[in-house]
């Protein structure tokens, strides 16, 4: 797919809310900070014309979805090179051109994260005292290159709470949060790998064959984006199993022998034997 390939698809108008009930607002605030971006620039690209207005209910302006996808659409078209300008208009171009109709169910499709979690904001006292006191400046700048922790000022932004949960939990047990974060590290990159491989699986023998020039074919978009929202359920039945696998094969090898010389202990113990020789 060519970058103005992706960069028009990726720029069509307002995302439909996804099938089902995956429906989340935002306040203002909230919107930016799930997006990674700013309330100035969320403003900005109102009064662009780049992105919908609001449901105001009250004296509060809610966004949703729709929103959430349009601005991380818009961050990676402006990584991508293209400036505010060119980015108008392309959708101008889109609105004038084509139907957006049966657009709208793709870029959702495409653009909606898999787990979508609001990100909580943290100062770095609280987080050491979270973890126990121990979150040197060398850890913390592991974290924030892995994108688990951002820098916001004086304070910080956790990406994940759960994940962030997790680490506590971890950390409480005795586990050191630099060997932590090092399993983390690796385990991405073979993650990206698997995820890479599936998509580009389904990019070659699902999406090309249906797309044909710069843009596909009127007919075929909402089955595309069919294709989408039913790859996510069908990843997660294919790699759960293969995690559970490859835990229980862990927990086998690396305990199984700690765990046979505690069974085999146990009879010892039960009929008084002393695991000291007679002699001593």
């Amino acid at each position: 797919m060519s970058g103005y390939h992706a960069a028009m698809t990726q720029a069509s108008g307002s995302a439909r809310e996804p099938a089902g009930d995956r429906r989340r607002e935002y306040t203002v605030d909230e919107l930016a900070r799930t997006a990674g971006t700013t309330v100035r620039n969320v403003r900005a690209y109102q009064d662009r014309g780049l992105l919908p207005a609001p449901e105001i209910r009250g004296r509060t302006g809610y966004y949703n979805q729709s929103h959430l996808a349009r601005l991380r659409i818009i961050a990676g078209m402006l990584g991508r090179g293209y400036t505010l300008n060119s980015i108008g208009e392309l959708l101008e171009a889109w609105q004038e051109g084509r139907d957006l109709t049966e657009l709208l169910g793709l870029e959702a499709a495409v653009t909606e994260p898999f787990v979508e979690e609001l990100p909580e904001t943290t100062t770095l006292a609280q987080l050491r005292e979270d973890f126990g006191g121990r979150f040197p400046a060398s850890t913390l700048s592991k974290a924030v290159a892995l994108d688990i922790v951002r820098m916001r000022g004086k304070q910080l932004e956790i990406p994940s709470p759960r994940l962030m949960a997790a680490g506590r939990q971890l950390a409480a047990y005795g586990i050191p949060l630099e060997e932590m974060l090092d399993l983390i590290s690796a385990l991405r990159d073979n993650v990206e790998r698997v995820a890479d491989g599936i998509v580009e699986l389904v990019a070659e023998h699902i999406i090309d064959p249906r797309w044909s020039g710069e843009l596909p074919p009127t007919a075929e978009i909402s089955q595309l984006a069919e294709v989408v929202w039913n790859l996510r359920p069908l990843v997660e039945k294919a790699v759960l199993p293969e995690v559970s696998r490859a835990m229980h094969r862990a927990l086998e090898n690396q305990l199984g022998d700690r765990l046979s010389m505690v069974m085999d202990h146990l009879p010892r113990k039960a009929a008084g034997i002393s695991d000291r020789s007679d002699g001593d």
